[in-house]
C-alpha cells in the first residue's frame, strides 16, 4: 500500500469510525461503505475536512445487486457509488451507500455538496428508481416522460413494458403493451479449427 493511501485509510478511520462500515483497498484504490443515515454527513466532510479535501465529484451512479454472484447476493438491493478526487492531494476515493428500503430506494442528495451530482443523480433515479432527497430537480434524464419503469434494474425486461408507434387516426403518437414476443439471441462464433495455432500462421 503506498503512503498516500495509507494515510488516507488512517484519516477515514480516525474521523468516521463507526460510519465507515467497511474499508477496502483493490487494485491501488481504496473503497469505503458508509450507511445511509450517515451519507451526506460523511460527504460533506470528504470535501471540507482538511485531511480529505476532496474537492471535485467525478462520477456517481446506481447499482443493482439483485443478480451479484450469479444470485447469490445477501444484502441490501440497490446503491449509489460515487467517485471523488481531491486534486490538491492527488488521491481518489471510492464511497458505497445502500438504500435502506428496496420497494422505495432513497439516499440523500449531494448535490448542496457537489453540483456536478445533478444529472448523475437524476439519472439513477431515471435508470434504477433511486430516489435522492434534498435534490430540486429530479426528473428522467434519459427516458421519455411516459416511460415506465427504470431499464437498469435487473428485472426490466429486455424488451420493456410498452412500446410506441405513430397512430394515423388519433393523429399522435401513443403507447400500447409490448406486442413482441420475447426473446435471447445467442451469437453464433464461427471460427476455423486451426484458429490461434501459430503453426498454421
Amino acid at each position: 500500500m503506498s503512503a498516500k493511501l495509507e494515510t488516507l485509510s488512517e484519516n477515514l478511520q480516525k474521523h468516521f469510525g463507526d460510519k465507515v462500515k467497511s474499508l477496502k483497498l483493490a487494485l491501488g484504490e481504496v473503497t469505503i461503505e458508509v450507511g445511509a443515515a450517515d451519507y451526506l454527513g460523511v460527504m460533506t466532510a470528504l470535501r471540507d475536512e482538511a485531511d480529505f479535501r476532496f474537492e471535485e465529484l467525478i462520477d456517481l451512479c446506481g447499482v443493482d445487486y439483485s443478480t451479484y454472484g450469479d444470485g447469490a447476493w445477501v444484502g441490501q438491493r440497490f446503491a449509489v457509488v460515487v467517485h471523488l478526487l481531491s486534486v490538491s492531494q492527488n488521491i481518489r476515493l471510492r464511497v458505497r451507500v445502500f438504500a435502506d428500503d428496496e420497494s422505495f430506494p432513497s439516499v440523500d442528495s449531494v448535490t448542496g455538496v457537489w453540483s456536478t451530482a445533478n444529472w448523475f443523480e437524476r439519472e439513477a433515479f431515471d435508470l434504477y428508481g433511486i430516489a435522492f432527497v434534498g435534490h430540486d430537480d429530479l426528473r428522467r434524464i434519459l427516458t421519455d416522460y411516459g416511460f415506465i419503469g427504470h431499464p437498469f434494474r435487473k428485472d426490466f425486461p429486455i424488451s420493456g413494458h410498452v412500446e410506441m408507434r405513430y397512430d394515423p387516426d388519433q393523429a399522435r403518437v401513443i403507447y400500447q403493451p409490448v406486442t413482441i414476443e420475447p426473446r435471447e439471441n445467442t451469437p453464433r462464433i464461427v471460427r476455423e479449427d486451426t484458429y490461434g495455432d501459430p503453426a498454421h500462421g
